[in-house]
């Protein structure tokens, strides 16, 4: 079963949904903020993209961190871990995980690749 991590508040992350029921893809929707992330899930999303890829920067959330905690979090995957596990919000999205693939950000083909799948 493909999931959906997003915020409900999110404009990608509405399109993004709307592309998968537009599609007829089966999915699960995970709301990042009222369903929270555990480390299990957090590791298993870094086994399929890399810190970098899935720290979103741009977001309110990163602009709130001091410059130490930002600093640690783009050099310790450690540091970073701990303060995704405390503010989900860190991560980009919307996140689609296959369980094969994590597809990170909405993309432009808006899940075309993926129709039929399960």
């Amino acid at each position: 079963m493909n999931t959906l991590y997003g915020i409900n508040n999110c404009d990608s992350c509405r399109k993004a949904r709307k592309a998968l029921e537009a599609q007829g893809i089966d999915y699960r929707y995970h709301d990042l903020r009222d369903d929270g992330l555990d480390r299990e899930r957090l590791a298993h999303f870094l086994t399929l993209a890399d810190l970098a890829t899935l720290l979103n920067t741009r977001s309110t959330t990163w602009r709130n961190l001091d410059a130490d905690d930002q600093r640690a979090a783009r050099s310790d995957a450690e540091h970073a871990t701990a303060l995704i596990l405390a503010q989900p919000t860190l991560l980009k999205r919307p996140l689609l995980d296959t369980g094969e693939r994590l597809l990170v950000g909405a993309p432009r083909d808006g899940y075309a690749g993926l129709a039929g799948t399960a």
